[in-house]
């Protein structure tokens, strides 16, 4: 679960770093920031279904 929690801070970092370009006008950046939404989105379900799993 550990590794998990770092995977998504890891990929939260990516994407805010990316979405603040994108915000300043960087068209490229905004593609990559969605690309790191949607692997977040994934990796967030899956944090999900282990905290579940835990306090089971």
């Amino acid at each position: 679960m550990k590794e998990l929690v770092e995977k998504i801070n890891a990929k939260w970092a990516v994407f805010a770093e990316n979405a603040e370009k994108n915000v300043a006008g960087n068209k490229a950046a905004g593609t990559r920031a969605r690309k790191a939404s949607l692997e977040l989105e994934k990796l967030l379900k899956e944090f999900r279904k282990a905290s579940v799993e835990a306090v089971k």
